[in-house]
């Protein structure tokens, strides 16, 4: 048995402000890619590579990749292990979805690598099992990571996601600073509750920003692209956070927030000039914190064979 098949699966930013594990957007640029061989015996990672390559578990059992190809061939009734080489283009814990990248190209992998076409909601099951055991039950990066584009997402279980169109284009300005910040950690500093005035507003604010970006009124969407819930608690464990958003919104972002866990912070722009600006001023109210800076476009497709 040696069938085999190679992915790639993008970056993405969870949340987009106020959707807290509802909300996705893929961004073009960044990504994972795996390789992965169908073997008769027990899996095994062969190769990591990339971006923190030395972060990543090496035990098939602890790896994402493994973990979500072997829920994949369970699921399509198939025995047997991967062998995967995993090249790594997302930071590890630097908020751009990197665990459900490597989930979703390693589930995507082994369909294909079994013969198998699989669908969307196949890939994210198999994924989210993955994922659930790196960073929590939540499907807001796996669903951007396979459909593209900007997802929502209305079930966990059953899996319910819809991708909505953008009426226009956008540019994501990105920067990251020189930190780590894991999913867990950014996860216990939340409040287990909202009181009913702050939650009413996030929905609205999750509404609007969806209803912005479909109808293309970005005067509404730098209303709305404001989240009271994940950003008040998080942003204390960013450095600079405070100053980069401000930068940002100076420069003339549409809005500004957390991306994901963090610690990665994004900012939303009407075109590249802008989106140029935007990112030269986030990276340096960075100052010495600098880390990663970058500039993209919304991915227009989620993960694919290569």
């Amino acid at each position: 048995m040696s069938a085999g098949a190679t992915v790639f699966a993008p970056a993405s930013i969870g949340n987009v402000g106020p959707g807290f594990d509802v909300l996705g957007l893929a961004v073009e640029g960044p990504g994972d890619e795996v390789r992965l061989e169908r073997v008769d015996g027990p899996s095994s990672i062969e190769e990591v590579t990339g971006l923190d390559a030395e972060l990543i578990p090496r035990e098939p059992e602890s790896n994402v990749v493994t973990v979500a190809a072997e829920a994949m061939l369970h699921a399509l009734g198939e025995g047997g292990g991967v062998r995967v080489w995993l090249r790594k283009g997302i930071p590890q814990s630097g908020g751009l979805g990197g665990s459900a990248a490597s989930s979703v190209a390693g589930a995507f992998a082994a369909a294909v690598a079994a013969g198998h076409d699989p669908r969307p909601v196949e890939v994210m099951a198999a994924a989210l099992t993955a994922e659930a055991t790196a960073a929590g039950r939540h499907l807001d990066n796996i669903a951007a990571c396979v459909l593209g584009g900007l997802t929502l997402v209305r079930s966990t279980d059953p899996i319910d996601v819809v991708r909505v169109p953008l009426a226009r284009p956008l540019w994501v300005a990105l920067v990251t600073p020189a930190v780590r910040l894991e999913t867990r950690t950014a996860r216990s500093v939340l409040a287990p509750t909202l009181d009913r005035g702050a939650w009413v507003q996030q929905m609205a604010n999750t509404a609007a920003l969806l209803h912005g970006l479909a109808s293309g009124d970005f005067g509404l969407v730098s209303r709305s692209l404001v989240d009271g819930f994940a950003e008040p608690r998080r942003a204390p464990l960013i450095p600079r956070f405070a100053e980069v958003k401000r930068a940002a919104l100076e420069a003339g972002a549409l809005g500004s927030s957390i991306s994901g866990a963090g610690p990665t912070i994004f900012a939303l722009a009407a075109d590249e000039a802008q989106g140029a600006r935007v990112l030269n001023a986030m990276r340096a109210a960075l100052g010495g914190m600098a880390g990663r800076a970058e500039l993209a476009t919304v991915a227009a497709r989620g993960a694919r064979a290569r």
